[in-house]
């Protein structure tokens, strides 16, 4: 009996991309102090990483670079959780070449799924509805998506199986 491991995983990538998108949505219903409360001990790890003279920085330096810092993470995050639901999502549609109708409708699913995630954040105190969100969400998608059609590309190659 032979297995047909393609269709047995089809499940699994639904649920992980389910899964992916409840994440997205927990995250959307946060309130403003929540969603930075969140980042902030985040970003603060990383400042204190990356700049090693932080601590003797004065006050006001700190506010600044902290303030930078968090924007770049926070939108690295959006950019992020979409890089793997494009990624879930495209292995849930199965091997394919990259200009498919199949691409093209993950890439779409991403893009509407990221434009309801922000009318969302609309109706969430303190947050706000961007479309710079959206396409940094949809540029994680797409990501993803050619991630994992060179995953797919890979594993085709190593498995050394042709259809």
């Amino acid at each position: 009996m032979t297995i047909n491991y393609r269709k047995a995983l089809k499940p699994v990538f639904l649920i992980l991309t389910l899964l992916c998108m409840a994440m997205i949505f927990c995250f959307s219903m946060e309130n403003s102090s929540e969603s930075s409360d969140r980042s902030s001990g985040f970003t603060e790890m990383i400042v204190r990483f990356l700049n090693s003279d932080y601590e003797s920085m004065s006050t006001a330096g700190q506010r600044e670079v902290f303030k930078r810092t968090e924007h770049i993470v926070r939108k690295l995050a959006h950019f992020s959780i979409y890089m793997v639901l494009g990624f879930l999502c495209s292995f849930y549609a199965g091997r394919r070449k990259l200009l498919t109708f199949r691409s093209l409708a993950v890439l779409t699913a991403c893009f509407f799924y990221a434009c309801s995630d922000e009318i969302h954040q609309y109706f969430v105190p303190g947050r706000s509805c961007q479309m710079k969100d959206v396409l940094i969400d949809t540029s994680g998608a797409f990501t993803g998506i050619l991630l994992s059609i060179a995953v797919f590309f890979i594993a085709e190659k190593l498995l050394g199986r042709k259809e």
